[in-house]
């Protein structure tokens, strides 16, 4: 097995970790002809895909790999921040089991109030998930 015997830094220091390639350089222009109608099209296409005219266009001709993304599902404001509120209560019960757990005051942790507080998030959560899906009685998931 030979390796390349070049000096290598940084995130090239490994020959399992093969130089990137380099970013294209989008330095030429096409003009496109077209109707007000067919311009007014485009913009719409492109923006309900979330992209630039020119990145839609580049790929409907194939010339670059389409992404993967999906779009992100428009959520309520208030649930968002509902569910921000239920996690942060979470995360001050874990940090108090985890604090209590590393000084070695596992045994001083009230599991009657842990239980109950864990028992409130879950009743929050059901009431946030049933009001949610009364607003939105068309959408099963």
């Amino acid at each position: 097995m030979s390796y390349d015997t070049e000096p290598c830094e940084g995130w090239q220091a490994s020959p399992s970790n093969p130089a990137k390639a380099p970013k294209r350089q989008l330095a030429e222009t096409v003009v496109l002809r077209c109707t007000a109608e067919e311009k007014e099209k485009l913009k719409a296409q492109a923006e309900a895909a979330g992209v630039t005219i020119s990145a839609l266009l580049r790929a409907t001709l194939g010339l670059v790999k389409p992404t993967r993304r999906r779009a992100a599902p428009k959520v309520d404001p208030r649930l968002v921040a509902e569910l921000s509120h239920i996690g942060t209560n979470l995360n001050q019960i874990a940090r108090a089991v985890n604090t209590a757990t590393a000084a070695g005051e596992a045994r001083q942790l009230n599991g009657l109030q842990i239980i109950t507080e864990l028992t409130a998030i879950d009743r929050q959560l059901g009431a946030l998930l049933a009001l949610h899906q009364s607003e939105e009685p068309g959408d099963a998931d």
